[in-house]
């Protein structure tokens, strides 16, 4: 079988060293004769497997001591909720900053919770570009500020933090892992695991310690952050095969030397695409430059029934999953951290081949 290249946005392709590791031990993990689904989270071998994998992520992030790691299931959608019950802190007012698909979805859910302050909105510009910051419109009585930045549908990044005299939150799902960042700038980070750390079903969180103990009243005991980092992220069964993974995620990560080293094949990775894209009269991407994704590249062909010939033909060469998002249309390459620059090499001859055909 020839090699196939998954640009899928989420559930995402793994890295190949971490799908034989999970072919090779899922039939007993390691010495516990037994596969990693069907032993005890409380169990030595998997309690060992929880704290060296939280010991890896705090390596590679370089996680303050005063900050908890929590491994939690619910996805990131989750945090649209168990932010605003764990952060609000008697506090009646949030910013929050709408600059795509998932920021829309969080502004939402924070609403039911507070008075939601939307300090700078990019929909009058399709999620394209990102307002000065100096421009926002950010309430000082707010309880924190939440911002996503990366969001995958329209490939808008952000090449800043908003720096703020209140907590910062991140909803980091689609580029943890993938760029050096400075965790005590933020009161709490959390990412699905689905695109950079593993498989759908678990989700990360790291959030400040002065951040715990004080949820909005009558809330699930599950939704404290306090009661998941009292209990190791265990009040109950945890989502062991995707924590699991995660953990083999983290190691190979440190195997190849770390958030700097994958952060220089991202960039690699992206300028080699983004060319691609620039260089052509054919190709098109309509996100300011200075704000373009590293980790989703949506562009465009001339015309919507090319798009869809391309997504096709690229299929048959295998490169999978290109399809644009139901909201945005046209071509959309997700290159997270398992994407190799072989794929996107692939991924940029294809292109050049499909123009040169297509003319």
């Amino acid at each position: 079988m020839s090699e196939v290249f998954n640009f899928s946005a989420g559930p995402a392709a793994l890295p190949r060293a971490v799908l034989e590791r999970l072919i090779n031990e899922l039939p007993e993990f390691r010495d516990a004769r037994a596969s990693v689904m069907e032993i005890s989270h409380r169990g030595e071998d998997f309690m060992a497997l929880a704290k060296k994998s939280e010991q890896d992520l705090r390596d590679l992030m370089n996680i303050p001591n005063n900050y908890k790691v929590l491994f939690l299931q619910g996805g990131a959608q989750q945090q649209f909720s168990m932010v605003p019950i764990n952060l609000l802190r008697g506090k009646e007012i949030a910013n929050y900053v709408n600059t795509g698909h998932w920021s829309e979805k969080a502004i939402l859910e924070g609403s039911r919770y507070c008075n939601v302050n939307v300090c700078t909105d990019s929909t009058s510009n399709g999620f394209t570009d990102i307002e000065d910051f100096s421009s926002w419109k950010i309430n000082p009585d707010g309880a924190y500020l939440h911002y996503t930045p990366n969001e995958t549908i329209a490939g808008l990044e952000f090449d800043f933090i908003p720096e703020v005299d209140m907590p910062v939150v991140a909803d980091m799902s689609s580029s943890i892992l993938s760029s050096p960042i400075d965790v005590s700038k933020y009161g709490l980070i959390y990412a699905g695991a689905q695109k950079n750390i593993g498989i759908s079903g678990l989700t990360v969180v790291i959030v400040r310690d002065d951040l715990l103990g004080k949820v909005v009243e009558q809330q699930p005991v599950l939704f404290d952050y306090s009661t998941q980092a009292n209990n190791d992220s265990m009040y109950n069964t945890p989502c062991t095969f995707a924590w699991y993974t995660a953990a083999l995620v983290f190691e190979w990560l440190k195997e190849l030397g770390g958030v700097d080293a994958i952060h220089r094949q991202n960039e690699k990775k992206s300028k080699l695409l983004y060319n691609a894209i620039d260089s052509s009269d054919f190709y098109s991407n309509n996100v300011a430059a200075r704000f373009r994704s590293r980790m989703n590249v949506p562009f465009f062909t001339p015309n919507p029934e090319l798009d869809k010939l391309f997504i096709k033909d690229a299929s048959n060469e295998n490169l999978l999953a290109l399809k644009g998002h139901r909201w945005v249309g046209g071509i959309r390459a997700s290159i997270y951290n398992a994407m190799s620059i072989e794929g996107v090499e692939a991924l940029v001859s294809f292109m050049r081949d499909f123009e040169r055909n297509s003319g």
